[in-house]
């Protein structure tokens, strides 16, 4: 298979004038974005970078986070993004554990990475404003270079993504070029993408949904249209204006769309397929979004960043609920829950894990640095998604739920551990657990349930969450004051009470409940 930097070449061989990536003002062609790659690769070449070693990006969807992406595949550099809203101690974590050599930045995340002890002692490029001894993006870009050539193969390390786990640390999630190509190009298949088509790059380049929609547009000659914060006018805008032909996003994200009171005027007539992964989308929804694009093409589509793609669906709105079945690249099964063995499969209708096959295209080579984590994920040459689920009667994947805690809100994976680990620090909590209840809009909220020893109110722990440095998209929206955490009689949390409201209010004829700015 062809390694990365190749498949660009590639690109450019075959549409070298075709609109490749706009992002504001900057247009550029796959001739003129290849000019400035190829500066880039000279760039990171000045700064000692290297084939294997790993260049950590703060950085929202800009054409200059896209670039770098492509550059560190012509030069063999793992291209490690992380959230722009992670704090200085979560940049230190990242930092250390991908024994990062250079970090990337903008205005955004300038304050975390000046806080961040580790980030000191690397070299900086800043996107945005670049004081010394930062080097600037800019100056790297506009440099005499030669083209680039790819400097390693389809096996070299590509990209090295961090989804969280139940026990709150990140893990980094290596993908080689090879995968990361299959995905992609399943990805144009699946969606029955065409040459020049036109997406929305809003979807974040540190997730899966977001580099995949990158490259895929790389395979036919199409645009990524960048959005770096997403806002509804704004989005309408560049759908309007750029004549988006695809849409790819999480639910949370259609929902704030349609539910505007800007998309009735509109003009969205160019988007003809849509996508969306990352979290369910509720029946209500799907309809509404039927209703309001009346796509041709309408995927849910299941999957992660360990194994790319699970499952398809390519008439979502037909079966609400339903992720489909194995996608191109890919086998799935449903094992009994606490199966030993992963030929002990769940009958029709009966919930259990879903368990995809390690040997598919798309798939990771397993965990950086975590034995241990392989060790739970990956057996007898499968690998344990985590999540439940069913197949009916028709063959079709249903998810339900995580056998773990993980909330995903808005299409982010938020652990509950740690937030509960930063609450019970304040004097006034005696005891806490944290889970996600449904949201229409998010998908799930993140509510934390307190048990207090002190009068305190939900502002202030609010303000607390702030002060600790807890990221932004993990602070809870909502608190609610119970008299107890149902717990096991062994002494396990039990969530799932909490979720299905079997708890007791601080007053046993009401609930106090509050919701945080």
């Amino acid at each position: 298979m062809l390694d990365l930097g190749l498949s660009f070449l590639g690109s450019v061989a075959r549409d070298p004038q075709a609109l490749a990536i706009v992002d504001g003002e900057v247009r550029l062609t796959y001739a003129q974005w290849y000019r400035r790659i190829s500066s880039l690769v000279a760039g990171l070449d000045a700064l000692g970078l290297g084939p294997g070693d790993h260049l950590v990006t703060v950085l929202t969807n800009r054409w200059e986070a896209a670039s770098l992406h492509w550059a560190c595949q012509f030069a063999g550099i793992i291209m490690t993004p992380v959230n722009w809203r992670s704090s200085a101690s979560e940049l230190d974590f990242f930092l250390a554990d991908a024994d990062a050599k250079a970090i990337a930045y903008e205005d955004v995340s300038a304050p975390a990475v000046a806080g961040s002890a580790l980030a000191k002692t690397l070299p900086h490029i800043a996107l945005d404003a670049a004081s010394a001894p930062a080097i600037a993006f800019a100056d790297l870009v506009a440099r005499a270079a030669p083209d680039a050539e790819p400097r390693v193969d389809a096996e070299a390390w590509s990209v090295m993504l961090y989804t969280s786990g139940t026990t709150a640390r990140p893990k980094g999630v290596p993908r080689r070029q090879r995968a990361e190509r299959a995905a992609a190009l399943a990805h144009v298949a699946q969606n029955l993408y065409a040459t020049g088509e036109r997406t929305l790059g809003v979807m974040p380049l540190y997730h899966t949904m977001g580099v995949r929609s990158l490259l895929a547009m790389s395979l036919v000659g199409g645009a990524f249209v960048c959005l770096r914060r997403f806002d509804v006018e704004g989005a309408l805008q560049a759908i309007a204006a750029e004549r988006i032909s695809n849409l790819y996003l999480v639910p949370t994200l259609y929902h704030d769309l349609v539910h505007h009171p800007a998309f009735a005027k509109a003009d969205v007539g160019s988007v003809r397929k849509l996508g969306f992964a990352g979290a369910p989308m509720t029946d209500g929804l799907l309809k509404k979004l039927q209703g309001a694009f009346k796509p041709d093409l309408f995927v849910n589509h299941y999957g992660s960043s360990e194994i790319y793609t699970f499952t398809i669906d390519q008439n979502a709105a037909k079966k609400p609920g339903s992720a489909g079945r194995a996608g191109i690249n890919q086998m799935v099964r449903v094992i009994k829950l606490g199966a030993q063995s992963v030929d002990e499969l769940a009958a029709t209708g009966e919930e259990g894990e879903i368990i995809a096959l390690l040997a598919g295209d798309e798939s990771f080579d397993g965990y950086w640095r975590r034995p241990q984590a392989d060790a739970r994920a990956i057996r007898q040459g499968w690998y344990f998604t985590g999540d439940t689920g069913f197949i009916d009667a028709d063959g079709d994947i249903f998810v339900t739920g995580r056998i773990d805690d993980m909330i995903i809100s808005g299409g982010e994976n938020i652990s509950p551990v740690e937030i509960e680990s930063c609450l019970s620090l304040h004097a006034a909590v005696s005891e806490v657990a944290v889970a996600g209840l449904p949201d229409e809009r998010w998908g799930k909220t993140v509510t934390a349930f307190i048990k207090r020893r002190a009068p305190v109110e939900p502002d202030e722990l609010d303000a607390f969450c702030r002060k600790s440095g807890l990221a932004a998209f993990k602070r809870p929206r909502r608190y609610v004051f119970v008299a107890a955490i149902p717990k096991s009689p062994v002494g396990k949390l039990l969530r799932r009470k909490l979720v299905a409201g079997e708890f007791l209010g601080e007053e046993p004829e009401a609930r106090q409940q509050g919701t945080a700015a």
